[in-house]
Formats: structure tokens, C-alpha cells, sequence
């Protein structure tokens, strides 16, 4: 069987709390430390270590696409409802699925830029309230001004993503039984909810 090894294993505290991505050969690291304390999810590798002296036998490793792990004390901040995740582009883009948030295109990542609703030269922060996705024709249209002072219309209102919002929206390829998991700690009216659960829609008809 030929495994895609670029698929990451999703790690979560002990209350199967969403932690982050992980490489195979950093959860087979963990298994052989001794932190997993459950698996979960679909079998995604099967790993063929070291061949034992007394038996003759060949160690095997089974790694699910979802681990428990033990002793992660960042877990205490990553959940509490002050905790902001860090702000980037790649996120940024993800959050707002690779669509300008103006024209409502969709468009590649090289395409796209980070525009601040109301502009720093207006005294507006570089937080997740005050940013969105804008293709970059949008964006200098829109220049130094606010969407209304521009003549501009928002499509989306932006929003700060939790902690398991935030690791899903950190995925390369996030497999379908951790998309489940990691929805099922979305806030109930989450907009990323919201729009995966339409995605789902959309692909049943």
C-alpha cells in the first residue's frame, strides 16, 4: 500500500481537546514516547519498525488520523475564551475561503492580499476584527479609505476564529473524520460552521 506521508496526523490533549498538526514521524515520536493516550478517527499509516532478537518478529505501528497525547500544558490557554490565535495571510485567506471579501471572486492565494477594514492611516489594528480577504485589485482600489468611504460593500463580517477554528484553518489537507472532529468543537453559530455545513450541502445535490 503507497501512503501519502505529507498527510499530517491532527494531536489533541487528553479531553480530546484540539491541539495541532503533527507529522507521521512525529507521532510515531509520540506512541514511542509513551504520550498517546487514545486514538481516534481512520487508520492513516502503518509503520514497520525494528525486528525483536527473542521473537524474530517485526514491530508494527498503526497511526489513526487523530492522536491524544498527554502532558501539553498549552492546552490551559489555547481554550479559554480571551485566547486569540496568531494572525497571518495563509490563515487570514482560509478563514474567508480564498474569496475577496469586495467583488466576491475567488482567487489564488498569490492573487489575493490583507486589507484592513478601517485603515491603520484611520488608526484601525491589525487584528482578526479588522482584517479580511481582498483580491489585489480591490485592495487598491479601496486604498487608505473604509469600505464606506470608498463606496464599497463587505460580504462577510470578520471574525476572530477559536483555537480548533484556527487549527483546521492551519490544515494542508484536512481528511473528512478530523474535519468532523475538529467541527464539533466550532462555537454553535460559528460562520466557519456555517459555511462548511453548506459546502456540505452543495456537494449532497
Amino acid at each position: 500500500m503507497t501512503y501519502d506521508l505529507s498527510q499530517q496526523v491532527l494531536r489533541t490533549d487528553a479531553a480530546g481537546m484540539p491541539l495541532d498538526w503533527i507529522s507521521y514521524q512525529e507521532a510515531v515520536r509520540c506512541y514511542y514516547a509513551g504520550q498517546v493516550l487514545y486514538a481516534c478517527g481512520n487508520p492513516l499509516y502503518t509503520v514497520h519498525g525494528g525486528i525483536c532478537a527473542a521473537t524474530g518478529k517485526q514491530s508494527v505501528l498503526e497511526i489513526n488520523s487523530i492522536i491524544a497525547t498527554a502532558g501539553e500544558p498549552q492546552s490551559r490557554w489555547h481554550h479559554r475564551a480571551n485566547y486569540t490565535p496568531p494572525l497571518s495571510n495563509k490563515t487570514l485567506f482560509s478563514r474567508d475561503d480564498y474569496m475577496c471579501m469586495y467583488c466576491g471572486n475567488d482567487f489564488q492565494r498569490s492573487d489575493l492580499s490583507r486589507d484592513h477594514v478601517t485603515p491603520i492611516s484611520q488608526r484601525g489594528v491589525d487584528t482578526w476584527n479588522n482584517v479580511v480577504t481582498a483580491c489585489k485589485r480591490c485592495n487598491n482600489f479601496k486604498a487608505g479609505r473604509t469600505p464606506e468611504q470608498a463606496g464599497m460593500q463587505l460580504i462577510a463580517v470578520p471574525f476572530t476564529p477559536t483555537h480548533a477554528e484556527y487549527v483546521y484553518l492551519r490544515g494542508r489537507r484536512v481528511l473528512s473524520d478530523q474535519m468532523e472532529f475538529l467541527r464539533s468543537h466550532f462555537p454553535r453559530r460559528s460562520p466557519l460552521r456555517k459555511r462548511l455545513q453548506a459546502n456540505d450541502r452543495l456537494r449532497f445535490y
